[in-house]
């Protein structure tokens, strides 16, 4: 399974951004292969409105079946869950430092969106 992290720089010593709509990028980690890649999230940052969704769809492409971010919005924690994307939140970490929470199952799963809408 690969997890996706919203990152504010493109290295697992990056960190984590708390938006996960207007994320600079996301670094997605294949848990099986320990393999990392970064994708930007340029095309999303300056939208007026459906940034989370437009996130939401992205991370789905990626083929992640987890993201681990800061905050999640009501629209893009719909998006996500409607993909069947757990959500995982976290706060002041690295990248590295999110997987390795995730790996430990350390992290609090969202069941339910902890910000409002255009944050």
């Amino acid at each position: 399974m690969k997890i996706a992290i919203t990152t504010e720089g493109k290295t697992l010593e990056s960190r984590l951004d708390p938006r996960f709509g207007r994320a600079a990028g996301f670094m997605v980690h294949d848990l099986e292969t320990g393999e990392n890649a970064y994708a930007g999230n340029e095309q999303n940052l300056s939208l007026p409105q459906g940034a989370g969704i437009q996130s939401a769809q992205t991370v789905a492409g990626l083929g992640a079946g987890a993201v681990i971010t800061g905050h999640v919005g009501p629209k893009a924690h719909a998006a996500l869950q409607k993909g069947g994307i757990r959500i995982f939140l976290a706060q002041d970490l690295t990248v590295r430092e999110a997987i390795e929470a995730y790996q430990a199952g350390t992290l609090a799963q969202a069941d339910a969106p902890d910000k409002g809408g255009h944050w």
